[in-house]
């Protein structure tokens, strides 16, 4: 992803984001603003809610990561009250 993600967008931010996201502290991550204020070229910093298997929101938080490495997930993959995962649906 290159573009600025928007406040609504579910994203995966993990190592290719930025090397404090790497292995097991990659997260589901869903934004609520993006800041403006000027950062290096490609990076961006987002506040948004980190988002835990079940789709409950668990802990605020306040990132900077590279929008190169931000991958949105676009399938319909938030999960019900009936406990169906976050991982995308396979395309046909």
């Amino acid at each position: 992803m290159t573009a600025r993600p928007s406040p609504g967008d579910l994203l995966v931010i993990d190592s290719r984001a930025s090397v404090q996201f790497s292995g097991d502290r990659a997260l589901i991550f869903r934004a609520v603003s993006v800041c403006d204020r000027p950062t290096y070229e490609g990076w961006v910093w987002l506040t948004g809610y980190v988002i835990n298997r079940r789709g409950d929101a668990t802990a605020k938080r306040e990132v900077f990561v590279q929008l190169a490495g931000l991958r949105p997930i676009t399938a319909p993959t938030l999960p019900s009250r009936r406990g169906r995962s976050l991982r995308p649906r396979a395309a046909h």
